[in-house]
């Protein structure tokens, strides 16, 4: 297998700085929390579908899912697919209620819905599930970086943890939006050079069915059981739904619209994009028969098929996928500290300078802990296990009062801390005791963290203050939102449009140099029209941006 190449390194390192640079270039426009934690509610339906997309699009794809696509084939799709119902149950159902929730925090509605401790303990809890589970993240990027640069596990750990602080900080959630859908140009269309690569290597699409049959079906394996997909596809739908970085996705848009179109385009890119991106790993099985390590199939096809700078772009675009999702939960938690805990517990007059100040702060303090945090990772026994582990004990428990509490009026604040505490308490008890299958443990554990919540609508009294409140909030989600005319302030539309001009441009230059050493090959060619296509689209976005200028 080939190594990355100075070139490759040289490719690295100015994506790197253009991804910091996007971030520095716009913190100069945030001027409060609203801005920060919410683009200002000016995001594109287009930026925040993109983003939703590659934020929970990590380098997971490229290692676990790569490694079901290389041993057991198109399987690996079936799976990966399970991020398809949340976005469309989303576009359906959750998208207009958080949008009329008016929220400027994932959990700031409990407050309404529930009362002032439920709030708390799921933002308390919340922020300290969150720094567990970014530290296993960046710990999984660690290892991805380190196999493919040779670098030490540290040294990728702590370069990417402050890569990934400098334009999140920065650059709040316009920095998040802006660097997800140029990493997602990058990776596009790197993938698209790699996918004709890796068919022709293998010997199409023809040899691939003759010698590997069973890889072409969607349900070879143990992971295309239907008891496996059916607790998988269900987690996944209560966990995306409750995921903070998600929910964020939908309030910040523009109108109830633009959310649910936010809905749709997340389910189309999370159903045809990993298509082109698990191919080559199903192709590797024949190119490269013998891997030691199924979950480096991708890393290994990369630095197989593509040549130098092209796979030092890749490899950049590919831990990037990890990083965006870092930097969005980075900026969602902060979000919940700033305006959850801080400015409700400690300060509730502070001013929106003293909040935007509050909201990078504890965005470093995060990205340091988590950066530091996940230097010791190793010691739970690795990125899978540890996640095992967290996931059983916090994350199952900690969605459902947040996702069934917006859509179910009967369940009461002692049902949503009970769904809480004893839900870690059966987690801890399944993940001690095993002689239960990851499968039936799982469906377990939500199956009586849901119940112990509905019940709880039928079995505990609340005060008449109480109802009329929950009353209220609940005719409040059946009314359409009404933005206010600062609300509706596009002045960031043009900057954006700009900077991502900018960005194209910088991405057809890369594509366009670092295609010249292997001209001669087609890979060359490709990358080189690849380079083309960018400057010429960038071209018309600016042709664009200064027609509709002239029209003002």
């Amino acid at each position: 297998m080939n190594q990355l190449q100075t070139l490759d390194y040289f490719a690295i390192i100015l994506y790197m700085i253009m991804v910091s640079g996007i971030g520095i270039y716009l913190g100069k426009f945030v001027k409060n929390i609203s801005d920060y934690f919410k683009g200002g509610n000016s995001v594109s339906w287009v930026a925040n579908g993109i983003s939703n997309f590659m934020t929970m699009f990590s380098t997971s794809i490229f290692v676990a899912y790569a490694g079901i696509a290389y041993t057991h084939g198109l399987v690996a799709l079936t799976v990966i697919w399970c991020a398809v119902p949340p976005s469309v149950f989303a576009a359906l159902v959750l998208a207009k209620r958080w949008q009329r929730a008016g929220i400027i925090s994932p959990v700031e509605f409990l407050e309404t819905r529930f009362n002032a401790p439920v709030r708390q303990v799921l933002s308390w809890s919340g922020v300290g599930f969150k720094v567990l589970d970014e530290m296993i993240k960046l710990y999984a990027i660690g290892l991805f970086v380190a196999a493919a640069t040779n670098s030490s596990l540290e040294m990728s750990i702590l370069s990417c943890g402050l890569v990934v602080l400098v334009y999140t900080v920065a650059g709040g959630l316009w920095a998040v939006l802006v660097t997800d859908v140029v990493q997602f140009i990058i990776l596009g269309l790197a993938t698209v050079i790699l996918l004709p690569l890796s068919l022709q290597a293998a010997g199409g699409l023809s040899n691939i069915s003759e010698q590997l049959p069973a890889h072409l079906t969607f349900t070879n394996g143990p992971k295309g059981a239907p008891l496996y997909l059916f607790v998988y596809y269900l987690m996944v739908l209560v966990k995306f739904c409750g995921n903070w970085a998600f929910m964020q996705r939908f309030y910040s848009a523009e109108n109830e619209t633009d959310a649910r179109k936010t809905g749709w385009l997340s389910a189309s890119l999370f159903l045809l994009f990993p298509i082109i991106f698990l191919i080559p790993a199903i192709a590797a099985r024949i190119i490269i028969p013998d891997l030691p390590d199924p979950e480096m199939a991708y890393v290994s096809i990369c630095l197989k098929l593509l040549p130098q700078g092209l796979m030092g772009l890749m490899i950049a675009a590919m831990f990037a996928a990890t990083m965006s999702t870092l930097s969005s939960e980075y900026n969602v938690t902060a979000s919940v500290i700033t305006s959850d805990i801080y400015k409700r517990i400690f300060k509730p007059t502070a001013s929106n300078k003293e909040l935007l100040l509050v909201g990078r702060l504890s965005t470093i303090v995060l990205g340091l802990m988590v950066t530091i945090g996940a230097l010791f990772v190793g010691g739970f026994g690795g990125a899978f296990e540890a996640n095992k582990l967290f996931t059983g004990l916090f994350a199952i428990p900690m969605v459902i009062p947040l996702v069934f509490g917006i859509l179910m009026r009967k369940p009461t604040p002692t049902g949503a801390i009970a769904a809480v505490v004893i839900g870690m308490l059966v987690g801890l008890l399944l993940n001690g005791f095993t002689g239960f299958s990851w499968e039936i443990a799982t469906l377990i554990e939500m199956v009586v963290c849901f119940l112990v919540f509905w019940a709880s609508g039928y079995f505990t009294n609340t005060s008449e203050a109480y109802r009329v409140r929950v009353a209220a909030f609940f005719a409040r989600l059946r009314v359409p939102a009404q933005k206010s005319a600062s609300e509706s302030d596009n002045s960031m539309q043009p900057i954006l449009q700009r900077l991502y001009g900018i960005a194209l441009a910088c991405t057809g230059f890369l594509f366009s140099v670092l295609s010249v050493p292997s001209l001669a090959n087609y890979s060359g060619k490709m990358a080189l029209g690849v380079g083309v296509f960018c400057l010429i689209t960038a071209f018309f976005i600016f042709k664009l941006k200064r027609k509709t200028k002239e029209n003002l």
